[in-house]
């Protein structure tokens, strides 16, 4: 089983319900991808101003610094990589969601940030380097002590907590945009076409000859 696969396996059925509610709350989505991405431009029915100027006002705004966005982005990446099937966390912009996130549900912010300076610190103290700029082998050596919570180290812990946050946080982003619907195979309501009462029916109630 791959890690895309794991993850719809154990991170959907545990994802937050309010972190998923609070990822389709806002009608701001990017064009073509992720939800709560692009601010609007102009007023929609069923919106009050202060909401759009709310959303105007929270992507003016940058929490992250380039450093962080970027080791979002390759964690995300590992947590669901690019397949045969579809894109990447990236690819959905799913570090732009979180950046939004973050700013929209602000008591995400402390805790994403002393996680991601807790990686940075395990893997200069292992490796001399920060994340970043560790190997991909070393990368995934340092993930798989904090991915799996009931085999995690209790001096791990703020590890573990960190990343359970992350993958929270990047499944929620990707499987509610287009390209996660689609990895899912989720289509939605569909027409269907009316056909009549099937012939059996009517020949139950002896109405065959009715129509």
């Amino acid at each position: 089983m791959n890690r895309r696969d794991s993850l719809k396996a154990l991170g959907l059925t545990t994802l937050s319900a309010g972190l998923i509610l609070e990822a389709c709350k806002t009608d701001t989505p990017h064009k073509e991808e992720v939800a709560a991405v692009a601010p609007k431009t102009e007023d929609e029915a069923g919106r009050q101003a202060y909401e759009i100027e709310r959303d105007k006002k929270l992507h003016a705004e940058t929490f992250f610094t380039p450093a962080e966005m970027l080791t979002i982005t390759v964690l995300g990446d590992i947590i669901i990589p690019k397949d045969e099937k579809s894109g990447s966390a990236s690819d959905a912009r799913v570090p732009e969601f979180i950046e939004f996130i973050v700013k929209d549900i602000p008591e995400h912010q402390t805790p994403m940030r002393g996680g991601l300076r807790w990686l940075d610190l395990q893997c200069l103290n292992r490796y001399g380097k920060i994340f970043t700029d560790s190997t991909k082998q070393q990368q995934f050596e340092l993930l798989d002590m904090i991915a799996y919570p009931d085999k995690a180290k209790p001096e791990m812990a703020q590890g573990v907590a960190f990343f359970n946050r992350m993958r929270d946080l990047t499944a929620s982003g990707f499987f509610t945009t287009k390209m996660g619907f689609h990895d899912v195979g989720y289509v939605g309501n569909a027409p269907n076409k009316w056909i009549g009462v099937p012939p059996d029916v009517l020949k139950q109630y002896g109405m065959e000859n009715n129509i």
